[in-house]
């Protein structure tokens, strides 16, 4: 079992988790147990992925952001970089909840089993609505206020004022640059230090996932034994990988008009990439290759290359910010939520601005789908739900992820005459 890799261990520990609660399900006494016992286990796990979601956006942005180290530089090719990593960004959410909106996977869900589950996250489900109808009731420009915090530390306290520890984060970056590099250093030398260090700590909690997703699972099937709610994970499963199959069509395209090059260019140069993106679900650990693929097959200078990609690898997480609009809203169908325009548009603002922070490592995007849960008001113990097939789907948002900073890095450089013909 020791070298088994994680991602197995995690679909084991998934299945275990069904077969148990099933089981449990056949005793007077098995739920009883499960939801005293082992259903705790699932809680602590969630509770240890909330735990490290503050330090990671604040890390990883003001990280990301620094190490731009010159405002100047953004002036051409960092402006166009930045913006293309945005517009492609909020297509990726855009085209996630226009899917999971058509498809509607969570509605297939019966009213009973939507019962058992609010039923069962109460407390949750209580407090996120009470937030929502809030929500509702204030103008037009609140969630503009509600960006700027009054006191980071009060804003730190609370993982639904992720927004606000974004912005800070960013400012916080757009100060250490402005500042002489000799004082700043310090401080970035921090922040990297404890970038690292919050790195470390979702590989150890990563460690405990197999047992996590168990009890999660067991819980799950006790608290709602519908075979429902395994028929709509599927659909959800599907519509991530439909949006994922749109959005590299939406970077050959991309290439095609802005770039000038055939599809066929583009995807034979970048494979071995994409490949070895979904064999680590890791886009740092896939950038050494990208940039070899980038600049040797795809005709991009190393002047640019060396530039966009490493940000891309911090700020571009189009496949992340994808799936993490199509689950919010898989959630929220799941529980009988009705999510307005208003919330929608909420989400897209969010899982934008979240998937900037989230970090290229394996099953980071699911700390960062916390952000998003709780800023739309959905409960997020509904993370049981979809925790099962994440990592088979983080496997393939990660090609996406690194196909577009290729592809990205491509119509940088033809706008700027570095790329190669």
């Amino acid at each position: 079992m020791n070298n088994l890799a994680l991602h197995w261990k995690i679909l084991i520990g998934m299945l275990l988790g069904v077969i148990f609660g099933v089981l449990m399900l056949q005793f007077n006494y098995g739920k009883d147990l499960v939801v005293d016992w082992i259903k705790p286990l699932g809680t602590i796990f969630i509770n240890s992925l909330k735990l490290i979601a503050i330090p990671l956006i604040l890390a990883s942005l003001i990280k990301g952001v620094s190490d731009l180290k010159d405002i100047a530089k953004l002036s051409k090719m960092g402006g166009r970089t930045v913006l293309l990593y945005m517009i492609t960004t909020v297509t990726a959410v855009t085209i996630g909840l226009g899917i999971v909106n058509l498809i509607q996977p969570g509605k297939i869900v019966s009213k009973e089993a939507q019962a058992k589950l609010v039923e069962a996250y109460a407390e949750d489900a209580a407090s996120k609505q009470i937030i929502a109808n809030e929500q509702k009731a204030d103008g037009p420009l609140q969630p503009l206020v509600d960006i700027v915090p009054s006191n980071i530390f009060d804003a730190a306290t609370d993982n639904a004022n992720m927004l606000q520890i974004i912005f800070f984060s960013i400012f916080f970056g757009i100060g250490l640059i402005l500042i002489p590099e000799q004082k700043a250093k310090p401080v970035k030398d921090f922040f990297d230090a404890l970038n690292d260090v919050i790195l470390k700590m979702i590989d150890l909690i990563m460690l405990a996932a197999p047992f996590g997703v168990f009890a999660l699972l067991a819980a799950l099937v006790v608290d709602a034994p519908s075979p429902d709610l395994f028929k709509a994970l599927g659909l959800y499963s599907l519509c991530v990988l439909l949006g994922l199959c749109l959005m590299i069509i939406f970077y050959i395209i991309l290439v095609r008009f802005y770039a000038t090059k055939t599809p066929k260019f583009f995807l034979n140069g970048i494979l071995p990439a994409q490949l070895l993106a979904f064999s680590t679900s890791s886009s740092a650990a896939t950038l050494p290759v990208t940039m070899e693929r980038v600049q040797e097959h795809l005709g991009v200078e190393e002047e640019v290359s060396s530039f966009v990609l490493p940000i891309g690898t911090t700020i571009n997480m189009d496949g992340t910010s994808l799936y993490q609009g199509i689950a919010a809203i898989f959630i929220a169908q799941t529980f009988g939520l009705q999510l307005d325009l208003a919330a929608q548009l909420s989400i897209i603002a969010t899982a934008s601005l979240a998937s900037i922070g989230a970090a290229a490592v394996p099953s980071a995007g699911m700390v960062m789908l916390l952000i998003v849960l709780g800023q739309a008001g959905i409960p997020e113990a509904g993370l049981a739900l979809i925790f099962a097939v994440d990592r088979p789907l983080d496997m393939c948002r990660t090609v996406v992820n690194v196909t577009g900073d290729a592809a990205v890095s491509m119509v940088v450089a033809k706008s700027t005459g570095k790329l190669k013909s």
